[in-house]
């Protein structure tokens, strides 16, 4: 009976089988795309470490296996099972998700929770590209014409996003190719002083014990699977276009693991060969290749390369208000998009103003800790069902809603505990947070539907289950 369904469940089409096209030319250039972004892979040296080395103060080696467990992660964890569902349904991931959370549960999450968390996105991108136009004259981060630019950056993505998103799409394909081929040059420019890179060449005489090799793995992983835990669930969208399971594979191998690890990789080795090389001899530290760039390229250079990056990261910030109006539209029809997605940019502005967008590694273990926990039950709830699709569920269902708040409790408790200084005790010290709120999501739901608390199956319509493959 599909009586009991919401419209926007009853009446969802999924992709015909006619529509559907190979994985490299959908899934894996669309993932590759969101990790070639520089926002990412200057991140990855850092990871949130601490020291002046990050995660590269135990060598090349930890650093370079650390990139590699999170690509792998990403792929396994985060995006598989959702792409599987999506591709075996051709369905959207808000209908995909009332499997795991209910037809009621679903307007909220994933629905509604990922058109907010965009305006987090949209923060990180606009903070982070007027960094790079700010620093075109010199101005520092922080000062009056960087957060102006920002505050601008994000008025007008978003504007753009709601009104003129099919214009940015035009170019949005090719505009990856810029931060790659900057990626490529400063490798080539700097490999040869790889092999002679020393942890101490970042650390000096610094007599500050380094953290482990285990807790540096940790920590890029931590940083790398919470930037892409938003990316995994929209698997689901991204991979209802593909053919077959062999699609989705490939396309999460490609751009997933493979543009991770690449992007990821590459910068380290870019870090690795400046100091290495010794380019870095009497000026100020720093392990962040955009910064590296003026040592590596030379000033009239590090221009050019940051505008380019600068204008390659617009169409995502775009992109990210679109996603954000789609899912206000589905799940608050009623309210007009310029104003649900005015608050949001409003809110987008205010984390550029008040610095916080600029706290990568914290933006990122923020969404891991909302969105790996659903992620992690996704994966439980396709693989409970015997690797498909277990179709939507009445109301709220409990496995996926107690799931994620444990879940996200998991893995957000130590920095609430770090902001909140009444929160002090609290904390838990929790390795890996956005992994650990995945496993506890994953498991949590496992355990939940074993008992019981799942809410009855409803039935869909053929015409909205016809594309399962």
């Amino acid at each position: 009976m599909t009586t009991n369904l919401p419209d926007y469940v009853a009446s969802a089409q999924p992709v015909p089988l006619a529509n559907r096209v190979p994985w490299y030319k959908s899934t894996a250039q669309t993932y590759a795309g969101i990790m070639l972004w520089f926002v990412f892979w200057q991140s990855v040296p850092a990871s949130g470490a601490p020291g002046p080395a990050g995660i590269l103060a135990q060598g090349l080696g930890t650093a370079l296996l650390g990139v590699i467990a999170a690509a792998l992660i990403c792929h396994f964890a985060s995006y598989l099972a959702p792409g599987l569902m999506g591709m075996k349904t051709g369905l959207p991931l808000a209908v995909v998700g009332t499997s795991t959370y209910g037809v009621q549960g679903g307007f909220l999450m994933p629905g509604f929770f990922m058109g907010v968390l965009q305006f987090g996105w949209l923060a990180v991108n606009s903070y982070f590209s007027a960094e790079l136009l700010a620093g075109l004259a010199k101005q520092p981060s922080g000062s009056p014409a960087h957060l102006a630019i920002g505050t601008v950056w994000a008025i007008v993505a978003a504007f753009v996003g709601l009104k003129g998103i099919h214009y940015v799409a035009r170019v949005a394909t090719y505009l990856p190719i810029i931060p790659l081929v900057i990626l490529l040059i400063l490798t080539v420019k700097t490999f040869s002083g790889v092999g002679n890179f020393q942890p101490d060449q970042l650390t000096g005489a610094s007599e500050v014990v380094a953290p482990s090799a285990l807790s540096l793995v940790l920590f890029a992983i931590a940083n790398i699977v919470g930037f892409f835990a938003t990316a995994g669930a929209a698997g689901a969208d991204i991979a209802s276009s593909n053919r077959d399971g062999r699609d989705v594979q490939l396309g999460g191998f490609v751009g997933v693991a493979g543009a991770t690890i690449f992007t990821g990789c590459l910068a380290l080795l870019i870090v690795a060969g400046t100091y290495g090389g010794g380019l870095m001899s009497g000026k100020e530290m720093t392990i962040d290749p955009t910064k590296l760039m003026d040592t590596i390229m030379g000033p009239q250079v590090t221009k050019i390369f940051w505008l380019l990056l600068a204008i390659a990261a617009f169409p995502p910030a775009c992109f990210s208000s679109l996603i954000a109006a789609n899912s206000f539209k589905n799940t608050l029809p009623k309210v007009n998009p310029f104003v649900s997605c005015g608050i949001g940019t409003a809110a987008s502005i205010a984390l550029v103003l008040s610095g916080q967008a600029g706290n990568a590694a914290q933006m990122f273990g923020i969404i891991g800790a909302s969105f790996g926990p659903i992620c992690g039950a996704m994966t439980a709830d396709y693989l409970l069902a015997g690797r498909q699709w277990p179709g939507p569920r009445a109301g709220f269902n409990p496995a996926g809603w107690i799931s994620w708040a444990v879940g996200f409790v998991v893995g957000a408790i130590d920095m609430i505990a770090d902001k909140v200084p009444a929160m002090a005790t609290w904390k838990l010290n929790v390795p890996c947070p956005p992994l650990a709120a995945i496993v506890v999501g994953f498991v949590l739901y496992i355990v939940l539907a074993k008992a019981g608390l799942l809410s009855r199956s409803l039935e869909m319509p053929r015409s909205s289950s016809s594309g399962r493959v």
